[in-house]
């Protein structure tokens, strides 16, 4: 049988790496660990992703103070995966930053998330105690606000779904070093099990139109240079788009999902084997984009029955029974019915994620430039930030209503590539 649990006998934390990407920015990586990014200004220190556990998350804040003694005044969180989350505390943040979105998957799925993670990469989380159930947010944002550091000047946007929905990028434009998350990588294999796969590619033609000089990728050693930020950035495009182009020529055949994993594997091993985790994130990057394919939008919930299911259909037990795509295609819908229902019915009577499309957890490009040129005026102020640093939710990036056009009772963005453009230039 498929054994889905993390057997890589690297040792997390090993190997540390402290890399200065440009003025006032740092980018922590060490082996088998997400990367930390910090970000030093006159008034503080501003932290980018916090580590799988509070251990992971004080070997960052002891190089921190290497460097400063200031205090850290912002922990922002790219998205909700455990292994980037939980050590966050141990900073002793001011203020915990994360979008709408984020806050919206951690409400609804942050139990499965963190149990999940933790058995299937048990070393990772060692010592994390046992009563865990994740960390919330103290502060939300729908898509983009700046931080004054004093003297440093630090974005952070949501430039439409990807690795997860709700992602965030930290830009610095300053220093040209953009914090991109897990949006990409450079020597590990993503992984997409909550991705949206058809979306990520112009998360991506987002990224690289800030043109950054260094680029701090979701796990390793980051790209420094216009070129190496671009062959990171177009390496994961690469990878997203084998991954979703494959598995949706599998569905095309009708293949079932054990075939599926076959013909995407081989695609793949190629150029990404020996990359760190492919191998571990390979399943639930296979079931991500074969779910995709069949027009399943929104990802299913990774629970332990889920796993265990998935490891059963990749190892071919009860294969007799295991529908081909076009029979799995008939279910589709009432999935994706249930999926939206469960999400929306954490929605609190305050409208705490914005709108009511926003809480189905369906951004398209539309929705992005929407969101940027339309913010809501209850998401400009925010309580609890101190007058010193204080952050902002953007509300004007000089679009007019002429920018935003109606069609089929859907917003939609006037050319989406274009309009992408000038929304970033907007924002540079």
């Amino acid at each position: 049988m498929m054994d889905m649990k993390n057997r890589s006998e690297t040792v997390p934390g090993e190997n540390e790496r402290f890399e200065e990407l440009g003025r006032g920015c740092y980018a922590y990586s060490a082996d088998g660990c997400t990367n930390t990014g910090v970000i030093i200004g006159d008034r503080g220190v501003l932290i980018v992703d916090g580590q799988a556990t509070p251990a992971l998350a004080e070997k960052v804040l002891a190089k921190v103070r290497e460097l400063t003694d200031k205090p850290v005044k912002q922990v922002v969180l790219t998205h909700f995966h455990a292994a980037s989350v939980l050590g966050a505390s141990a900073f002793e943040p001011g203020e915990i930053i994360a979008s709408d979105l984020t806050r919206r998957m951690m409400d609804t799925r942050s139990r499965e998330e963190i149990r999940v993670s933790r058995e299937l990469n048990p070393v990772l989380f060692e010592g994390l105690a046992g009563e865990t159930t994740g960390i919330a947010p103290s502060m939300t944002i729908a898509s983009s606000m700046t931080i004054d550091l004093g003297g440093m000047d630090v974005r952070l946007m949501h430039l439409g779904r990807g690795h997860t929905m709700g992602d965030l990028v930290v830009w610095v434009p300053g220093s040209s070093v953009l914090f991109a998350g897990d949006l990409v990588q450079k020597s590990a294999a993503p992984y997409c099990g909550d991705a949206h796969l058809a979306d990520w590619p112009r998360a991506l033609d987002r990224i690289s139109a800030f043109r950054p000089n260094a680029l701090m990728p979701g796990s390793g050693k980051s790209a420094i240079g216009a070129q190496a930020v671009a062959a990171a950035i177009e390496t994961t495009r690469d990878f997203v788009v084998t991954l979703r182009d494959g598995a949706a020529a599998c569905v095309e055949q009708s293949l079932g999902l054990k075939d599926t994993f076959q013909a995407v594997s081989d695609a793949l091993a190629p150029h990404f084997a020996s990359w760190a985790d492919f191998e571990f994130h390979l399943p639930f990057n296979v079931a991500r984009a074969y779910d995709e394919a069949l027009g399943l939008d929104q990802p299913q919930v990774w629970t332990r029955e889920r796993c265990a299911d998935l490891q059963d259909a990749l190892s071919g037990a009860g294969t007799a029974g295991q529908p081909t795509a076009e029979q799995a295609a008939d279910a589709v819908e009432t999935v994706e019915e249930q999926l939206t229902a469960a999400e929306t019915d954490h929605v609190d009577d305050a409208g705490e994620a914005g709108s009511e499309e926003r809480v189905a957890g369906l951004v398209s490009d539309s929705d992005f430039a929407a969101s940027l040129a339309l913010a809501p005026e209850e998401d400009t102020d925010h309580e609890g930030l101190e007058p010193e640093g204080q952050a902002q939710e953007e509300t004007t990036l000089d679009l007019s209503a002429e920018d935003i056009i109606v069609s089929d009772g859907e917003t939609v963005a006037d050319g989406s590539d274009s309009q992408a453009e000038k929304i970033l230039e907007n924002a540079r």
